[in-house]
């Protein structure tokens, strides 16, 4: 279990000490480091993390209005030189709240609590239905991921192709799908979604799903290319 994090300090020594905790801890990988909170914000639009380090006083945004910004709930461990904020901090249901100067072994104990935060919620999810609910016509149909080929977006309509070869047509965006989505399925292009774990191969920008070719639009490559690691 690998749990994902970010840090935003608008002091370059906060992140390098980060950094260098981080790196001590298996279970912890610190995908991105921030010096500005605006750049962090848009970096969570298009990557999930399970954990944020995040400084309390910041000269253009402070940590508490970051987090109350932030569209996901994102667990977090507020950082700072003063002790006033942690009250605050606390009622935003922070994990932990790290006093400037803070040893490793303080370290350790705040993100052994992001750690068991996120076991508890990871068998939660892995407990659930695995299924989507989409409109169809004047019904709602509930369909298992497992059963999603990829689906394609037909301008008002979703195009929803399943394994059975037949596919249902639902009312619903592009971006609103995504969101209900699992981690697995990825948008590749303005008009597919794929599921990454039936990804066959990929050449000159089409993807092989074995029963279709999905092109890869030219916004989608860089991200695309990132989560495969080139």
């Amino acid at each position: 279990m690998l749990v994902r994090a970010i840090a935003i300090d608008d002091e370059p020594i906060g992140l390098r000490l980060l950094e260098n905790y981080c790196g001590r801890v298996e279970f912890l990988k610190l995908e991105k480091t921030f010096l500005k909170p605006s750049e962090a914000l848009k970096y969570l639009k298009e990557y999930p993390v399970e954990l944020i380090f995040l400084d309390v006083e910041m000269p253009t945004m402070s940590g508490l209005e970051f987090y109350k910004s932030v569209k996901r709930t994102v667990p977090v461990i507020f950082t700072t030189a003063h002790m006033q904020y942690a009250v605050e901090g606390f009622n935003l249901n922070a994990l932990d709240f790290l006093l400037k100067p803070y040893s490793y072994e303080r370290f350790l104990q705040a993100v052994d609590k992001a750690r068991g935060q996120y076991a508890i919620e990871k068998e939660t999810r892995s407990n659930e239905d695995n299924f989507l609910m989409v409109r169809v016509d004047y019904s709602l149909v509930k369909i298992r991921y497992a059963e999603i080929r990829y689906i394609e977006s037909l301008k008002d309509y979703l195009k929803i192709h399943l394994d059975t070869g037949k596919f249902l047509l639902a009312r619903l965006t592009m971006k609103a799908v995504c969101e209900m989505l699992p981690k697995d399925f990825i948008r590749v292009h303005r008009s597919f979604i794929v599921p990454y774990s039936r990804i066959r191969s990929v050449r000159n920008k089409t993807i092989d799903l074995g029963y279709v070719q999905v092109p890869i639009g030219e916004s989608y490559e860089k991200d695309f290319l990132r989560l495969l690691g080139q």
